[in-house]
């Protein structure tokens, strides 16, 4: 996964430019409000400090809608032309105006960068380290302002430091930027499939994963188009063929699914067992327990799927693992709706542009996710080979969870589909083709042992697995095609035909969507609102107390030189901090970082209120506020420093993902705008012990808020955790209509 990680290290240097820029404007305004006499005008240097808050502001306003419109990697490319342009400006800039203007145009840049880098990492990465590669904006963000400190601290130590040239070094890491984005940063798969452009996205997806199938997660990102619909919850028994016994106990009006090995005779079945999946009876508990209104649903939910792990964790679970390749379409019937030979030329009466290339560059791994007719064999019993399903997987291990297979979606997740048709009693057609998340629940029992669970035994001398699904109806179906004699797979419609709509507003009132905001925006304001700001600008008054500045000075170095100085240390605590939360957000989890460090947050608050109010001497308050400092940014760096814009870049469909991470982005802003400039008319009003109790009390909020209404997102596929905001605001919904 070299490439995946490359490619996020590249993008998160977005995120160091806008570390860099905090830290050089902070360094050099003490320089800027000399030359221009701005000591009378402290509304001018604010504004010049704040402008670029206000640039991030008002392009977060758009920078989402566009995304989703024009792509993720040429907003990244703007960014780094943004922060190069506002760098040469900085180191011209003749009067304050220029420098506003300047200063405006680097908070535009750190606007889409602060955006879009989380959610271009969240398209990228695969699930198993998604949150580690996403902890990376955060690492780059803090190590930029340490870098940026030290080169400060040394032109504070010439004789004419020069504000201009301090500023205008931005250039020199933006080209860098420019470059990676311009001629190393691919465009988000998802985001090209969601256009229709699929021969592009299997491209980068091959440099991404490093490995040339990757048609099962091709299939992920075309179901990712499509959330919301009818769902359920069921429970198969698969194992290999014939070992199942007790059909009478099985639910015989369900289909099996057969699934095929690469020796011949060797197969296996999956089977619906009678009663509810164990995942959607915890769910069903969750509903009820809504009803109470303490804790959300969709926790439980999402609790239920990591609790069923097997022990190998969401690295992967190890069905089947000595099978070698399962699903390789059996017999010898025709394939003639795949994918990209579909594509290579419009089909009659569509007016959308294919993106192949030629026949030279034909796909034949694209058509997995398209189920021809031809090549769905339907199987009931002994009965004829046209009512029942198949899944035509390909490629290693069924519920593997394996990187490398072609059906594992990460996670100890498979993709799968079934078309199970049927005669209903009023001569119409029954079922359809529906798709299938399976999980597995528990690990695989060894042959030799006699297995009794709901639904049938197992005898001795086999091995089986249960595995919970979702099961829903797939992104691109159209019930009108499934008229037609020549469907692409069992009524299916090209992404680009789908795309054509594009997002609406009125997609925002999706349910799922819904209800995956009041976690995004829910999260991000209590972030803003839980002391950051306020300690950051305690923290050099705190260090002077403990005599860090009379230590410095006594070394020779000025006020200016000291203070940079004791920013930098500060900065410094930071990363290894975040190394530490990097390796434990696809361990621990997002939530459980959140519920740990949380607490520590208030303890830190509450040490720093006792001692700005009970004297212990001036060395032991210095001591005790110096330790709370250090306390409350190491733990804020390892959970709500990183994990919101984690959460954000997770929790939305493909569709409006880019616009639904705007609108966290926006809370974001203007919750720093509010905190930073309400912080010094609240220490006049209720002092410091009260700003910080009040900060303390934010904090308690947050916890419970995510206790109740934040899900653990850790290891699974994105277009899943969707699939089960979806399930989940619905449930909540029939629990409060009941």
């Amino acid at each position: 996964m070299s490439g995946a990680v490359l490619v996020a290290v590249a993008a998160a240097v977005g995120n160091l430019l806008q570390g860099w820029d905090n830290a050089t404007i902070a360094a050099s305004v003490l320089y800027i409000k000399r030359e221009f006499n701005l000591e009378s005008q402290p509304a001018v240097e604010g504004l010049i400090v704040a402008m670029s808050l206000i640039g991030a502001t008002l392009v977060t306003t758009c920078s989402g809608a566009v995304a989703d419109w024009i792509g993720r990697r040429p907003m990244l490319i703007i960014s780094s032309v943004l922060y190069f342009l506002s760098g040469i400006v900085m180191l011209w800039a003749p009067n304050v105006y220029i420098l506003l203007l300047a200063r405006l145009l680097d908070g535009l840049g750190i606007g889409l960068a602060v955006t879009l880098v989380p959610l271009y990492i969240s398209e990228t990465a695969p699930p198993e380290i998604r949150g580690s590669l996403n902890t990376l904006p955060q690492f780059t963000g803090s190590g930029g302002m340490f870098l940026s400190y030290c080169m400060v601290f040394v032109m504070s130590l010439t004789e004419a430091p020069s504000w201009r040239l301090m500023l205008g070094v931005l250039t020199i890491p933006s080209l860098v930027y420019f470059a990676l984005t311009v001629f190393f940063l691919p465009e988000s798969p998802r985001w090209l499939v969601s256009k229709g452009r699929m021969l592009e996205a299997k491209k980068v997806l091959q440099r991404l994963r490093g490995r040339e199938d990757v048609s099962g997660e091709m299939a992920l990102l075309v179901e990712g188009l499509g959330v919301g619909g009818e769902t359920s919850f069921e429970e198969y028994i698969i194992g290999p063929d014939n070992d199942l016994v007790g059909d009478h106990e099985l639910s015989v009006d369900k289909d099996k699914i057969k699934l095929y090995g690469t020796e011949q005779g060797q197969s296996w079945v999956a089977r619906p067992v009678t009663g509810q999946s164990t995942i959607g009876l915890v769910s069903r508990h969750g509903s009820m327990a809504s009803k109470s209104g303490l804790v959300d649903p969709l926790v439980t939910l999402f609790g239920s799927v990591h609790e069923r792990l097997p022990d190998t964790g969401s690295k992967g679970s190890m069905l089947f693992p000595h099978f070698g390749s399962m699903f390789s379409v059996g017999g010898n019937q025709p394939r003639h709706e795949e994918w990209d030979e579909e594509s290579l030329a419009p089909r009659e009466g569509d007016d959308y542009a294919s993106d192949a290339g030629g026949g030279g560059d034909s796909d034949d791994n694209l058509h997995s996710p398209l189920i021809s007719r031809q090549t769905t064999s339907i199987e009931k019993g002994m009965g004829p080979t046209n009512h029942g399903s198949l899944v035509s997987m390909r490629n290693n291990s069924l519920l593997g969870g394996d990187p490398a297979s072609s059906t594992g979606i990460g996670g100890g997740w498979q993709l799968a589909w079934k078309w199970s048709e049927r005669d209903g009693q009023d001569g119409h057609k029954e079922g359809g083709f529906k798709r299938i998340y399976l999980h597995q629940e528990g690990v695989p029992i060894p042959g030799g042992s006699i297995v009794s669970i709901p639904g049938g035994d197992v005898p001795a001398d086999s091995e089986f697995i249960q595995a919970s699904a979702l099961v829903s109806q797939p992104a691109l179906y159209s019930r009108d095609l499934i008229q037609q004699h020549h469907p692409v797979g069992p009524a299916m419609v090209h992404p680009a035909a789908a795309s054509r709509k594009g997002t609406t507003w009125s997609d925002l009132f999706e349910p799922g969507v819904k209800h995956a905001l009041v976690v995004g925006v829910g999260i991000q304001i209590l972030q803003q609102f839980s002391g950051i700001n306020g300690v950051l600008y305690y923290t050099p008054q705190i260090l002077e107390q403990a005599g860090v500045g009379v230590l410095l000075s006594n070394l020779g170095l000025s006020s200016a030189s000291a203070s940079l100085l004791i920013s930098g240390l500060t900065t410094l605590l930071m990363l290894p901090s975040i190394a530490v939360a990097m390796r434990l957000m696809d361990i621990s989890g997002r939530r459980t970082l959140l519920l740990t460090t949380i607490p520590i947050l208030i303890l830190s608050l509450v040490i720093l209120v006792l001692g700005s109010l009970v004297n212990f001497g001036s060395v032991v308050n210095a001591a005790i506020s110096t330790g709370s400092v250090v306390l409350y940014f190491c733990s804020f760096v390892m959970g709500f420093g990183p994990v919101p814009n984690i959460l954000c870049a997770e929790i939305f469909p493909t569709r409006v993902r880019g616009l639904c991470i705007a609108i966290c982005a926006l809370t974001f802003w203007i919750g720093d705008i509010i905190v930073t400039y309400s912080l010094p008319v609240l220490l006049k009003s209720i002092g410091l012990s009260g700003v910080f109790g009040m900060y303390a009390v934010v904090c308690v909020i947050a916890w419970i808020f995510v206790f109740m209404k934040v899900p653990e997102t850790k290891g699974m596929p994105l277009e899943v955790i969707t699939e089960f905001f979806s399930v989940g605001a619905k449930q909540a919904a029939a629990a409060k209509d009941n």
